[in-house]
């Protein structure tokens, strides 16, 4: 059985986000003095690692400490630094030319998989996704003002042939595509 520091730490870790206090004394069945006690606790056991407890009067957190934000952050300009690719590029396509695509629409348009492609793009702030009005299940992506910025358009209607090339994606996509079949 987990000590109470032990299970705060496993809240605070799964989480990933800022937890009412009052929430976590819930979860852990513990009273208000006995909580303080097991968070004072856990904050010292974490002392000199790369991970520390973030207190607020409401929340508690678990993050990356100060001490390990140099490291962290290399490796987050590595990954946003690194050209996008091939794959990135055609999804960010299908999307400026069809905003408001969703992923079985960029698949079928590529022709595979865009998983990836999409977790990097959105990663990098290029896109972004909405839930469909319509279907709640799906996420709609369209560009970002920072995408626009990246490619020196002030609007997506800006982009080279845009009207003929958006036209065509539309048809082509509400067509072929059992997603739109289902909306028509």
């Amino acid at each position: 059985m987990l000590t109470p520091p032990a299970a705060l730490e496993a809240l605070l870790f799964s989480s990933g986000e800022p937890l009412e206090k009052k929430r976590l004394i819930a979860l852990l069945g513990l009273k208000e003095s006995e909580f303080e006690l097991a968070l004072k606790a856990l904050k010292t056991q974490l002392d000199g690692h790369a991970v520390s407890i973030i207190e607020t009067d409401r929340e508690v957190e678990m993050r990356t400490s100060a001490e390990a934000a140099g490291v962290v952050k290399k490796l987050h300009e590595s990954e946003l630094a690194r050209d996008l690719g091939k794959a990135s590029m055609e999804t960010l396509a299908v999307i400026a030319y069809q905003s408001g695509s969703t992923r079985g629409e960029i698949d079928w348009v590529r022709g595979v998989n865009s998983s990836a492609s999409l977790r990097t793009l959105l990663m990098r702030g290029l896109i972004e996704g909405k839930e469909d009005a319509r279907d709640k299940r799906r996420i709609r992506y369209s560009l970002t003002t920072e995408a626009l910025a990246h490619l020196g358009l002030a609007r997506a209607k800006d982009l080279p042939r845009f009207t003929e090339l958006a036209a065509g994606a539309k048809d082509v996509v509400e067509a072929s595509t059992p997603e739109a079949k289902e909306e028509v």
